[in-house]
């Protein structure tokens, strides 16, 4: 019996992100209507600034939940 020997490639892409989401996204319009630069002030208190492992960015956590929304 022929067999055909599989070839394992390695391919990789470069993508923009931005290219990713639609521009009219409601995501996109909420971080335009949004000011998300009042949550680091909101959270600064809660981060040490010269201790510890470098910390999450909080407006990630925020993100994810409004990309939750259907």
């Amino acid at each position: 019996m022929l067999a055909k020997r599989e070839e394992n490639r390695i391919q990789s892409e470069i993508v923009c992100i931005e290219d990713l989401v639609p521009k009219n996204h409601l995501l996109r319009k909420i971080d335009a209507a949004v000011g998300f630069s009042k949550i680091y002030e909101i959270d600064e208190d809660l981060y040490c600034k010269d201790n510890g492992r470098p910390s999450t960015d909080p407006i990630v956590p925020a993100g994810s939940g409004l990309s939750s929304l259907p």
